[in-house]
């Protein structure tokens, strides 16, 4: 059966067909526009764990998600559909997790632990990961697919980061977010979830990082962003918010965030961006943050522009122990993210 006998026989407004791909649609992964990269890691979170069970939870929660996007009429038809989960990456993640919390067990009680050789081990299976998701991603950008990736946490789409280096060649990020993520080496690990931003300004093609709704850093991390001569542009969760109560629109705040971004753009998207009772369950929740459609508009405002997303990924989703909270509202964010992707790239 070819693609379009399956868009003839598919009915859009029926229940979730939970035999069928991800949201329920009838296509293989060769016939989706879209792949997700589900990276099942969490190896050095530093707060609550979970975030490795993110992919799993979002692809069981997408069955819920109502097909109609009120951007693109039958979005549906272009298909989005998730690579299989690794479990023998989430095998390692499980491993080297406990080794991680070991450690940051014994720094948390004020021991010395920065000569332990456990570091170099952590150090490597990160490596190791991040050169996997690169070889991923360059597989299916090889085959002129649109690429996400799902966390995890948020160190997981470095090496993402890399692969669209070598494939677009310059890009800017545009980064929803709590956390500045410009730790160097948090707590010792190299590829920290905390570290995710320094990491990537290592990258000479990205340009430039633009970050929305920070509200958690420390005072390093103010430093490299005030000495990074505009390479990175911050719009703190108290401006924004200062600014609205003095009389500025939120439309006006994105046009002043649009503005600071160049024509190639990928989005990184920490799910604890959003307002905390939208993810509670997430590693490191911080009060504050967005309502899910002020970001969805914030996205509409970049395509409205002309300016192309090259790819994105959703990160730090945490199942909850009692229901499936997070995951539903990021499987709802992840559908209209990815079509609006789509659309920047005239799909």
């Amino acid at each position: 059966m070819t693609k379009q006998d399956k868009i003839n026989n598919f009915d859009p407004n029926s229940v979730g067909d939970t035999t069928a791909g991800m949201f329920g649609l009838p296509f293989t992964l060769d016939e989706c526009e879209t792949v997700l990269i589900p990276v099942p890691w969490e190896v050095t979170v530093s707060y609550s764990g979970g975030t490795a069970n993110g992919p799993g939870a979002i692809y069981d929660a997408s069955f819920q998600v109502d097909l109609y996007d009120p951007n693109k009429k039958d979005a549906w038809k272009l298909g989005i559909g998730m690579d299989e989960i690794n479990e023998d990456l989430h095998g390692i993640s499980d491993t080297y997790r406990e080794v991680a919390e070991g450690l940051i067990d014994l720094m948390s009680a004020g021991e010395n632990v920065a000569d332990s050789s456990e570091f170099d081990d952590i150090n490597k299976a990160c490596s190791d990961m991040n050169a996997w998701v690169k070889e991923r991603v360059l597989h299916f950008l090889k085959q002129n697919k649109t690429v996400g990736l799902i966390g995890g946490d948020h160190s997981t789409p470095l090496g993402m980061m890399q692969a669209l280096s070598e494939h677009f060649g310059k890009f800017a990020i545009l980064q929803i977010d709590a956390h500045a993520d410009l730790r160097i080496a948090y707590e010792g690990f190299e590829f920290s979830h905390a570290s995710i931003m320094y990491n990537a300004l290592k990258i000479d093609t990205i340009e430039k990082l633009v970050q929305v709704g920070i509200r958690d850093y420390c005072e390093e991390e103010l430093n490299i962003i005030n000495e990074s001569k505009g390479r990175i542009k911050t719009f703190f969760d108290r401006d924004i918010r200062q600014a609205s109560y003095a009389g500025e629109n939120w439309q006006q705040t994105c046009d002043r965030i649009v503005k600071e971004l160049p024509n190639n753009i990928y989005l990184s998207f920490d799910i604890d961006g959003l307002d905390p009772k939208l993810c509670p369950n997430t590693g490191t929740p911080v009060a504050g943050g967005f309502e899910a459609e002020q970001v969805l508009y914030l996205i509409e405002q970049v395509v409205k522009s002309g300016k192309k997303f090259v790819a994105f990924d959703i990160n730090e989703v945490t199942p909850g122990e009692e229901n499936e909270w997070d995951a539903n509202v990021a499987a709802r964010l992840l559908y209209r993210i990815a079509n609006l992707v789509m659309m920047s790239q005239g799909k």
